[in-house]
């Protein structure tokens, strides 16, 4: 099949690149000129593993491409995917569908023969259906179909996600449409991935109310993380107890510093502006945005309590920015609540992160960035573990102590054992941990 992808972001680029991979003709589109000349140079604007070989051996392959010219992207298009951002707003929290809809005016000049445009980006309820208002009122002359298709991808393993999905939700309003979606999908069938047809508003509510549960989930064990520290049980045990139950599943049950990145936060809020609108309050995510967003700073001042509750001027290494491993997005990461609260305390913060600095210089002033985390912690009073990148779950906390002025550890991703840290003779401080009071 001919397939446009109309945004080269996180989203459109990876599913690009994936659908190429299932044998289908792709033309992604965007319009910076210089992101489309550097992918067509090789170039990946971001951070994913095993984006930029796919990639090339479908570009290779002759059966991906990249445009900066809609009309020509396009051209004898069979499906559309739109797949531009959605922030939100600054105002109010709602989701920007300024960009959605400038595509799906243009996508309506340029339409020639049927096709089905496509919903990928993150979308409130009603969304597909304004953009088959648009298009049909501008073209009132061409046969077309507008589908709902939310990704479920996760930064670090999104080509994975991809290919083996739990599911694969297209909301559809016509059975023609429904039969072009399930063709483009028909290689997933191999993996006996489920294909869930729906309407439209239900597909587009699907993607917000699954990232909002699982945000409620790491806002849930974090709060167990508290009383945890209060009342001397262990969290981690805890989790356990609670993801060997079935109907509770272990995923998502990990105590720290609270969720960040390009989705959960984004999603939770529109859902909540989206509850509101509807005059259906939704109590519960309110209060998992809002102790989100507390428990943030709430971890800053935890580094502070460590090291005595006086930081001005001592230096504070601070180890993983990005809101999860194996990405480079920073995109309301916590380092930056928690690295904002060690400045307002008058800290010097030293950091390091394996792929996200660049971005971090973006978002974070006043900070000192190195190349290598023994750097970061040299004359060091307090060292804070914020991502739990693979490379930092085997540091050699002998060498640290070494080179720290004060040997004080601030684990708030539990990747470290108490005895393991106690043995190379830090302060251990970890998150959930009431056991480990003195």
């Amino acid at each position: 099949m001919k397939i446009a992808v109309i945004g080269a972001g996180y989203v459109g680029l990876v599913s690009g690149a994936c659908l190429a991979d299932f044998g289908h003709e792709v033309r992604c589109i965007d319009r910076d000129l210089r992101r489309v000349e550097g992918l067509r140079a090789g170039r990946m604007p971001i951070y994913e593993p095993g984006l930029a070989e796919l990639t090339a051996d479908n570009v290779a392959a002759g059966r991906l491409s990249f445009e900066h010219d809609l009309a020509v992207g396009m051209k004898d298009a069979e499906v559309i995917f739109i797949a531009v951002g959605t922030p939100s707003r600054p105002e109010d929290g709602h989701a920007d569908l300024t960009f959605v809809y400038q595509v799906t005016r243009e996508i309506a000049q340029n339409l020639e023969g049927y096709a089905v445009i496509v919903t990928k980006s993150t979308v409130p309820v009603g969304t597909s259906d304004e953009v088959e208002r648009l298009v049909r009122s501008l073209r009132p002359d061409v046969e077309f179909s507008v589908a709902s298709n939310p990704e479920f991808l996760r930064e670090g393993a999104a080509i994975g996600d991809f290919k083996i999905p739990d599911r694969i939700v297209v909301g559809g309003e016509d059975e023609r449409a429904r039969e072009v979606m399930a063709a483009v999908y028909r290689p997933l069938f191999l993996n006996q991935a489920p294909l869930l047809f729906t309407d439209r508003r239900t597909s587009e509510l699907t993607k917000y109310a699954a990232n909002a549960f699982l945000a409620t989930k790491i806002t849930f064990i974090n709060e167990i993380a508290d009383i945890c520290e209060k009342t001397g049980a262990n969290v981690q045990d805890v989790a356990r107890g609670m993801g060997l139950d079935k109907r509770i599943g272990p995923k998502f049950l990990h105590a720290g510093p609270g969720f960040g990145g390009s989705c959960f936060p984004k999603d939770v809020r529109a859902l909540i502006k989206t509850g509101q609108d509807y005059d259906v309050p939704s109590r519960i995510v309110e209060a998992v945005a809002d102790v989100n967003e507390r428990r943030k700073r709430r971890m800053g001042r935890r580094i502070v309590a460590a090291c005595g509750g006086e930081i001005r001027d001592r230096i504070i290494a601070v180890l993983g920015l990005t809101f999860k491993p194996r990405t480079d997005d920073m995109r309301d990461a916590p380092s930056i609540a928690i690295i904002q609260t060690l400045r307002d305390a008058g800290g010097v913060v030293h950091a390091f992160d394996p792929a996200g600095m660049e971005h971090a210089r973006e978002v974070m002033g006043d900070v000192t960035y190195f190349q290598d985390p023994y750097q970061a912690v040299a004359g060091a009073d307090a060292v804070a573990i914020v991502t739990e990148w693979e490379s930092l779950r085997a540091l050699d906390l002998k060498k640290i102590y070494g080179l720290m002025r004060t040997p004080v550890l601030v684990d708030l991703r539990n990747i470290y054992g108490p005895e393991e840290a106690k043995a190379a003779g830090f302060t251990y401080i970890a998150v959930g941990r009431g056991d480990l009071r003195e």
